[in-house]
């Protein structure tokens, strides 16, 4: 693993950009050249994300913050975001000896207290909070598959129902998936269009007993993992988005640069 061009822990060293740099834009033929490379940009959004300060508060190390969000802005807009990070997950499955696509997918979703206004804010009664509702499908190590941000008083099997929706848009990530495991909040109707509709079963994992509080259960303790992992993130520690579409991108760019760390330590052995 080479270290070269580091400059902020989240920086990425050659052999992590070696796995996503063939899937940006090319340079441009016509028109204003770009003055600054991939790399340096994608780099400064990794340390937003990761570090938590606002667009103008970028290091003067970095690009601009306004050439970071317009290019942040572009790759949001073309899906390039999910993109690669369908990319990554895959390699990351891949080196697991596992298929690149799940057979078994978790989801669940966490409630973020929100700190602006804008669209799609709600009071989550049973946790009190007053933010968004961020529904996530993970595979079975934990790897974001789908990410959908909704208000925070949607309940949870009317979000679910959302994301398997565009979870249903997607077949090439469906063509192995057998079994989707989610807990009580899912219950009812649900259950029967994932059967009907995805031709899947959504097995519903409830804790045991009278138990309050966190309990590790099979398998769906992997997206409580996952959760974790996003929550270190500064940026999306809480919800600072005014655009839901935002809130989305910034959680992909967080399990992207997870992937990319751990596609790069398997291959420095």
């Amino acid at each position: 693993m080479t270290k070269s061009n580091e400059i902020y822990p989240t920086d990425l060293n050659d052999t992590e950009w070696a796995q996503i740099a063939q899937y940006l834009p090319e340079t441009k033929s016509i028109g204003r050249p770009r003055k600054y490379c991939w790399r340096e940009i994608i780099n400064g959004i990794f340390y937003m994300v990761k570090n938590g300060c606002v667009w103008r508060a970028i290091p003067k190390d970095l690009p601009p913050w306004c050439t970071l969000y317009g290019y942040f802005r572009q790759l949001q807009n073309t899906k390039l975001w999910e993109a690669l990070n369908r990319v990554v997950r895959e390699q990351v499955r891949q080196n697991a000896d596992k298929e690149a696509t799940a057979s078994l997918m978790i989801l669940d979703s966490q409630t973020a207290r929100s700190a602006e206004g804008g669209e799609a804010r709600g009071f989550d009664g049973f946790k009190r909070v007053i933010g968004r509702k961020r529904n996530l499908v993970v595979d079975s190590l934990g790897l974001l598959v789908l990410a959908k941000v909704t208000a925070a008083n949607v309940q949870d099997v009317y979000a679910g129902k959302k994301v398997l929706q565009d979870l249903k848009q997607r077949p090439q990530l469906l063509h192995r998936l057998q079994k989707i495991i989610a807990d009580g909040g899912y219950r009812g109707d649900l259950e029967t269009w994932v059967n009907q509709e995805m031709h899947v079963v959504l097995e519903i994992v409830l804790k045991l007993g009278d138990k309050k509080g966190f309990q590790v259960l099979p398998k769906r303790w992997v997206v409580e993992r996952t959760n974790a992992w996003i929550s270190r993130h500064r940026r999306i520690a809480r919800d600072y988005e005014r655009l839901v579409s935002t809130a989305e991108a910034f959680l992909y760019i967080a399990m992207l640069r997870l992937g990319l760390r751990r596609l790069a330590h398997a291959k420095s052995f």
